[in-house]
């Protein structure tokens, strides 16, 4: 079969061999997590299966992989003649592979020991299946309480990663902290309402997860999303405005946000929902709904629209739009030209039709345009896009990112390191602990003397409960250069262990540095309330 987009961004990428910024590109990173079998026998642990595509999605895509969604593993199983819930075997997996173009298939099991009682443990193995090798790994394997649940998927995922990229740098400990914050129970009400079978299970459950836990984004998201399929565009707007805008779910967040403001015929906060997704990922469906939202409030979208179809030529409703933003201009030419492509893509649209004689009729004249047009109550008005597309999504995220990594091995090391030690930055300011060390390590990979870099993932490591693997990284980038971001490090690990004044003297270091580091100031504050002052 022909490769994804996908496929050919990774392998130009991987094609600037050995380069630092190509660390994590070694080759094919398109992943199909299949849902895990319940060796238990307790079909009330079904759920679990589910969770487990999920988890090592989260995991797959912070480690550089392209997963397939699981609308895509469905689309698979029904153009193959297979139900939904059915549980392949290796021959059947790998012709679902090739149908999506996998190169990697994770495939895994779980048994669940002393079921309902307090000690109960649950033991799960998995196995990586390499496409292009036929080659099944042998069972990776992890085990805990099944209060610990997230501890496995993680520990599993990331053994799963290191296997498909040997390269892979990213330490366990921060996949294990990867998940915090979220209650079992939450999860377990998400994964349950993600998958449940009507509609008003689906909202059951999903609003129980999301009162739970009020900033579970993943699960505000999909609240939303349900709300707007219930056509409760109002209560969607108000759930999905509560993610917030440095999430990675903010993007489809506010794609469907701009959707349920639309349905109620508030178009700016429509046409600022779809300007805000655009203006991190431009895909033409998102463009276009901008340009709708926008002419609905009497503006001139016609740029948006042209930009849409730079993106994507052969959809028959953006050439449609474009002709009535021109004809709005009254420019004629242009609308008939764009209204004629329109009719070549889709030949059965009886409002193009109509739209299209009715330009003739003018015979290229603007004086009589608006009475022709207008008579008989016709009044074509631009079309919005209401699907989003998670796959078109990932995939250009993905591409982006390719994109990105070749345009920095340009650079050289120095500033290679620098730019990655920034995303690494951005990706700490959002919680992102595996992006961030991704960045960090490729940074160092780069110039191992960015102590910008040391400082990222001492800092991920003293999140992630390490403390003394960040103080040994904090040191590490003192040494090369003194930097208030490593000297808070230490000073908020002394200050975990009541070393007071050890504490105040890193802050001192800090604010010598940085005077206005706002991060510093506070921990001056800090001190100063448990009666230690700076020397």
């Amino acid at each position: 079969m022909g490769q994804t987009p996908a496929q050919n961004a990774a392998q130009a990428s991987s094609a600037e061999a050995d380069s630092p910024a190509d660390i994590r590109q070694p080759g094919g990173r398109l992943v199909l997590v299949l849902p895990f079998d319940n060796r238990s026998g307790q079909a009330n642990l079904n759920w679990i299966g589910d969770s487990f595509p999920y988890t090592l999605d989260q995991r797959f895509t912070s480690a550089g992989f392209l997963t397939i969604s699981p609308d895509d593993r469905q689309y698979a199983l029904e153009h193959l003649g297979l139900p939904g819930d059915f549980r392949p075997s290796r021959a059947t997996t790998l012709r679902i592979a090739q149908t999506l173009d996998a190169d990697f298939v994770i495939l895994g099991s779980y048994n669940v020991l002393n079921q309902g009682s307090t000690d109960s443990r649950i033991e799960v193995q998995a196995q990586v299946l390499q496409v292009n090798q036929m080659n099944m790994s042998p069972p990776l394997q992890d085990s805990s309480e099944l209060s610990r649940l997230f501890d496995v998927e993680n520990a599993i995922a990331w053994k799963v990663a290191q296997r498909m990229d040997p390269r892979f740098a990213v330490a366990e400990q921060t996949f294990l902290a990867a998940s915090g914050g979220v209650r079992l129970s939450s999860f377990e009400n998400f994964i349950r309402g993600t998958s449940a079978l009507t509609q008003e299970e689906r909202l059951k459950r999903l609003q129980a997860a999301v009162a739970e836990t009020p900033n579970y984004s993943a699960a505000l998201l999909a609240l939303g999303k349900e709300q707007y399929a219930a056509s409760q565009y109002e209560a969607a707007a108000v759930t999905l405005a509560k993610v917030p805008p440095n999430d990675r779910m903010a993007l489809e967040a506010n794609f469907y946000r701009g959707l349920a403001r639309f349905n109620f015929a508030k178009y700016a906060e429509a046409a600022a929902a779809f300007a805000f997704v655009a203006g991190s990922l431009p895909l033409p469906e998102v463009v276009n709904d901008e340009g709708v939202a926008n002419s609905r409030q009497g503006k001139d979208a016609a740029a948006l629209f042209v930009q849409v179809i730079a993106a994507d030529p052969n959809d028959a409703d953006y050439h449609f739009n474009l002709a009535v933003a021109l004809l709005r201009r009254s420019d004629i030419d242009g609308a008939t030209r764009e209204v004629q492509a329109a009719q070549n893509l889709h030949a059965d649209d009886p409002e193009a039709t109509e739209m299209l004689t009715r330009l003739q009729a003018t015979h290229g004249s603007t004086a009589n345009l608006k009475s022709i047009m207008s008579a008989g109550g016709f009044d074509p008005t631009t079309r919005i896009r209401r699907t989003w597309s998670e796959a078109s999504f990932r995939q250009a995220e993905f591409q982006l990112d390719q994109m990105r990594a070749i345009q920095m091995a340009t650079l050289p090391p120095a500033q290679q390191a620098v730019q990655y030690t920034q995303l690494g930055t951005d990706y700490l300011a959002q919680g992102l602990l595996p992006e961030a060390e991704q960045e960090f390590h490729t940074a160092l990979s780069a110039d191992p003397s960015n102590a910008a870099a040391h400082a990222g993932i001492a800092q991920v490591r003293e999140r992630s409960g390490s403390p003394d693997d960040a103080r040994a990284e904090a040191q590490i980038s003192l040494q090369l250069t003194p930097n208030g971001a490593a000297c808070l490090v230490l000073a908020r690990l002394d200050l975990q262990t009541n070393q007071l004044s050890e504490s105040a003297n890193e802050v001192a270091n800090a604010l010598r540095l940085e005077p206005d580091n706002p991060d510093a100031l506070a921990m001056k504050t800090t001190l100063a309330e448990r009666g230690q002052n700076l020397p």
